[in-house]
C-alpha cells in the first residue's frame, strides 16, 4: 500500500545516495509486518497523515509497540537525527561538569553547515556541548564530545564513530551505519526510520537527555583566552513550544539527505516517539509532520500494534543463539568490542561481544531465520543418519 503524500512541486536536489540492498532478515527485524517500502497501519485505523516524509514511523516508548509506518525499515540518510545516536553512545560516559578544550580538528566540519559558535582554545563544560549539539545542531559540538568519548586524541572522534556503530548493532539497529559523528553526509552513512525509534528508546531512557531536549534557551560562556564573549542560543525543536506533552527530540537537515526529525510525546499516559526521514520542509516542516503523526498515534487505542521494538536483551540472545557452538569470536567482532573499549578507556562498553559480532554483519539472527537454521539442521542430520 502506499504511503499517503501531499501533491507538491518538490525543489531541486542532489541524488540521494545508492543504499545497500536490502536484507530479508534485518527488513524483518521487529515483525515480519514491517518488511516493506509502503505503509502498515492497524486494521481500522484513522487515515494516517499525507507527509513529504520519504518514510517514518510512531512508536511507543514504554511498551515498544510499532503503532504503523511507512518503510519502516528502508535506508535513509540520516542528517543531524545522528546526533541522537552520539547521545545514545556517549551521553552516559561522559560527565558533565568535564571541561573540553576546543581543538582546530573539532572545526574541521562543513563550511556553512550548523555550528553552535565554540571557539579553539576555548573551555567548555561537557553539559555545554551537548545543549549546543541538541539545541542548535552544533556539529563544533559533535566532533568535540566525539573526540572527549573518544579518549581525547587525534582518534578520538573514530574511536567514538566505531562505538557508535556498535552502539547501533546492539540495540538492533541495522540499518545504522554512521561515518561522522554529527550527521554531515559521508560515503556509506545510513538510517532507517526503524532504527530511530531504537536509538530515541535509548535517549529517552537517560535523565540528562530529557533534561536538555525540553530546555528552551542556554547560555555558551565567555571565554578569557581567546577572548570571546559569551551568548544565549534557542532550541531549534519547535514541538516543545507547540505541543501539549512534548519530551522533545531532534530536527535535521542537509541538502542531500533532506529534512529529518525524531519527535517524542506524553499523553494519557503514552509515550510516543515519531521518526521520519527524507521530508521537504513544504506544506509543513520537519517537526510539524512529526506533530502529526504523534496526533494519529495518540489517536489510535492503546494497544494497536503492526510489530515492535526489539530490546537490546533479545538482540544479545538472538545472536547467542546463532554463534558458533565453540563460542569462539570472530576477528572483527573483536576488533569492534575493543574499539568500544578504546572509546570510553576504563568504562563500561556499552554493548555486548554478541553485538559486537554483530558490527562484522554476523549479527543474523531473527525468529524467522532460526527457525530456517534448526530446520536446515534437521535435514543434515536425517541425511547424516541415512548416509550412516
Amino acid at each position: 500500500m502506499p504511503c499517503p503524500k501531499p501533491k507538491i512541486a518538490k525543489p531541486s536536489a542532489p541524488p540521494r545516495p545508492v543504499p545497500p540492498a536490502d536484507v530479508a532478515a534485518d527488513m524483518a527485524v521487529g515483525g515480519a509486518a514491517l518488511a516493506t517500502h509502503g505503509l502498515i497501519v492497524p486494521a481500522g485505523s484513522p487515515a494516517a497523515p499525507a507527509l513529504t516524509a520519504t518514510t517514518w514511523m510512531v512508536a511507543d516508548l514504554d511498551t515498544g509497540e510499532v503503532l504503523g509506518a511507512c518503510g519502516p525499515h528502508v535506508y535513509q540518510t540520516p542528517a543531524s537525527v545522528q546526533k541522537t545516536l552520539l547521545a545514545a553512545t556517549a551521553i552516559e560516559q561522559l560527565d558533565p561538569k568535564t571541561k573540553v578544550t576546543i581543538t582546530d580538528g573539532d572545526l574541521d566540519i562543513e563550511p556553512g553547515s550548523s555550528a553552535v559558535g565554540v571557539v579553539v582554545g576555548g573551555t567548555y563544560p561537557v553539559s555545554t556541548l551537548w545543549l549546543g549539539l541538541l539545541l542548535n545542531s552544533g556539529n563544533d559540538a559533535a566532533n568535540a564530545l566525539a573526540r572527549t568519548a573518544g579518549g581525547g586524541g587525534p582518534d578520538g572522534q573514530a574511536k567514538t564513530v566505531a562505538a557508535m556503530n556498535a552502539k547501533a548493532a546492539s540495540i538492533g539497529a541495522r540499518q545504522t551505519h554512521a561515518v561522522t559523528p554529527s550527521g554531515l553526509d559521508g560515503k556509506g552513512q545510513f538510517t532507517s526510520a526503524y532504527d530511530l525509534a531504537l536509538i530515541a528508546r535509548v535517549c529517552f531512557a537517560s535523565a540528562d537527555f530529557r533534561k536538555y531536549v525540553l530546555t528552551e534557551s542556554a547560555r555558551m560562556p565567555a571565554q578569557k583566552k581567546p577572548k570571546v564573549g559569551g551568548f544565549q542560543f534557542q532550541n531549534e525543536n519547535k514541538l516543545i513550544y507547540n505541543y501539549p506533552g512534548a519530551l522533545g527530540g531532534k530536527t535535521g537537515f542537509t541538502t542531500v539527505a533532506r529534512h529529518s526529525y525524531v519527535g517524542a510525546a506524553t499523553r494519557n499516559g503514552r509515550t510516543l516517539v515519531a521518526t521520519l526521514l527524507g521530508a521537504e520542509a513544504r506544506p509543513k516542516r520537519g517537526w510539524e509532520q512529526g506533530a502529526a503523526l504523534l496526533d494519529w498515534g495518540f489517536a489510535l487505542p492503546a494497544g494497536s500494534s503492526v510489530g515492535k521494538l526489539v530490546t537490546p536483551e533479545e538482540v544479545a540472545a538472538s545472536a547467542a543463539a546463532s554463534a558458533p557452538a565453540t563460542g569462539t569470536q570472530t576477528a572483527a567482532g573483536a576488533g569492534a568490542d575493543a574499539a568500544a573499549q578504546a572509546a570510553h578507556p576504563g568504562g563500561p562498553t556499552g554493548f555486548t561481544v554478541a553485538a559486537a559480532v554483530g558490527v562484522a554483519g554476523i549479527l543474523t539472527a531473527t525468529p524467522l531465520l532460526l527457525l530456517l537454521t534448526q530446520r536446515r539442521r534437521r535435514r543434515l542430520k536425517r541425511a547424516d543418519d541415512q548416509a550412516h
